[in-house]
């Protein structure tokens, strides 16, 4: 993912709403399948990291985007930005596959 890419993807994620929030369980296997299904349907989620939350922030989002193969975009303050191109119904198209089509 280039960097234009990364910026897109910041711009597009300021509209978008938190969707799920990770609190002191932390990451449990159903947590991650609601990521994994988040992330197929809208390719782009904000989660936020409640202040009770073991870890820092920026551990969760490396460990969710291991567990879920997806890209953090960003990690600011207490919210995670997470992207994963749904390859079967993409909604968004990053800028560098535009050039390359």
């Amino acid at each position: 993912m280039t960097s234009k890419d990364r910026s897109y993807l910041k711009g597009l994620a300021q509209k978008e709403d938190v969707i799920l929030s990770l609190g002191k369980s932390g990451i449990t296997p159903l947590f991650s399948r609601s990521v994994e299904e988040a992330l197929n349907k809208r390719e782009l989620i904000k989660i936020n990291v409640l202040k009770n939350a073991d870890e820092t922030p920026e551990n969760l989002a490396v460990t969710l985007s291991e567990r879920t193969r997806s890209t953090v975009v960003q990690v600011i303050g207490r919210k995670i930005v997470l992207y994963k191109k749904n390859k079967e119904k993409q909604k968004i198209f990053l800028p560098s596959e535009k050039k390359s089509k």
